[in-house]
């Protein structure tokens, strides 16, 4: 087991990442200290892991709530649902939420941790590449609404996140391959030997090589780490972690949040990023190439047939991190080096959103 810290002053917490995590009774029961326990987790996760993680937290007392599974149910009604459950345990303030699940399952347990008497504590087991190198790490919590995602939400951070490497090998390709996208943002924005070293071992994590596996979920758990512990809040460098996910959020909402996973419309949106700054003069051609071609090597999509420019627009104007001066974007200089900049005017987003989406 390898262990990261969040930096966060009193509200630090670690990172355990390691194989076999969810059966370490000792380290579970160090982690989870709270008597009152809910494990939130979903109908997809709970065949697998959820009779494993009871046991481990036997000496607790224990209960667990079983969502159905999809971003389509990352809603107000779910998030709803888990306090209807706190209310129904007269759950107390010094009880804990456990998040058994991907990016939906974190997101939407983290939101009602959040809410419920003004906060109580959670712990995050990712069980998704995705969630184990992004989601779950940071304190973003939140729902989506039907015109635009996450809208709803709070920062709210974790006391510990536990990101166990067998789980993924429960995961579909398709899952598999959407958490890749997220890490080969992180390259992107900062890391050009991540991202070089991707170029070379993108089939490893296909195969779910461990070595490769470890590498680059630790990569990525460390730019993350150190860049919520900068900026908490996204009052700045935070918001270079939104690559791609302009672009990416308001094809999900178009898509009712079920014809793309989020890795999927990321990995789109960072390919629309990146044909963005290449017509601003920034990024060259032959670099959006290399970038085209380690998506769709990795299984990601990069064209989303059927979406109407226009549309696109709109939903993207609904983007939470639009502000009174506009829309902004995270662009690309070159690789490894993004930058937050105003959004270039609707007439050049329109020609390389028409140029690119097939609709």
């Amino acid at each position: 087991m390898e262990t990261l810290e969040v930096r966060l002053g009193e509200r630090s917490y670690p990172i355990h990442i390691g194989a076999g995590l969810l059966s370490d009774r000792a380290l579970l029961e160090s982690t989870v200290t709270a008597e009152q326990v809910l494990i939130v987790t979903n109908e997809t996760v709970a065949p697998l892991y959820l009779e494993r993680l009871k046991r481990a937290l036997q000496a607790r007392r224990t209960e667990a709530l079983v969502l159905p599974d999809g971003e389509q149910h990352k809603t107000l009604a779910t998030f709803a649902s888990i306090v209807d459950r706190l209310i129904e345990l007269r759950f107390h303030r010094d009880g804990c939420i456990v998040a058994l699940g991907g990016g939906v399952v974190g997101d939407v347990a983290g939101f009602a941790a959040a809410s419920y008497q003004r906060g109580i504590q959670f712990v995050q087991i990712p069980t998704t590449l995705l969630a184990q190198v992004d989601s779950s790490v940071g304190g973003k919590t939140a729902v989506n609404h039907p015109s635009a995602k996450n809208m709803i939400g709070a920062f709210h951070q974790p006391a510990c996140v536990l990101a166990d490497l067998d789980t993924l090998r429960t995961l579909p390709k398709r899952e598999l391959a959407a958490g890749v996208a997220e890490i080969v943002k992180y390259g992107l924005i900062v890391d050009l030997e991540l991202f070089r070293w991707l170029e070379t071992n993108i089939e490893r994590l296909a195969a779910l090589d461990s070595g490769a596996l470890a590498h680059t979920i630790r990569r990525s758990c460390e730019i993350k780490a150190a860049v919520v512990a900068e900026d908490e809040r996204e009052h700045g460098n935070r918001a270079l972690l939104n690559l791609g996910h302009t672009f990416g959020h308001a094809l999900e909402a178009l898509g009712g949040y079920g014809k793309w996973l989020h890795g999927e419309a990321v990995a789109i949106g960072i390919g629309l990023a990146a044909k963005t700054s290449n017509r601003l003069g920034w990024l060259s051609a032959a670099d959006c190439g290399r970038i085209e071609s380690l998506l769709r090597r990795a299984g990601l999509p990069v064209e989303a047939d059927g979406v109407e420019p226009d549309a696109m627009l709109e939903a993207m104007a609904l983007d939470k991190k639009a502000s009174r001066h506009g829309l902004k974007l995270v662009l690309l200089r070159e690789i490894g080096n993004a930058v937050v900049t105003a959004a270039p005017e609707r007439s050049v987003l329109r020609d390389v959103l028409s140029g690119e989406l097939g609709a």
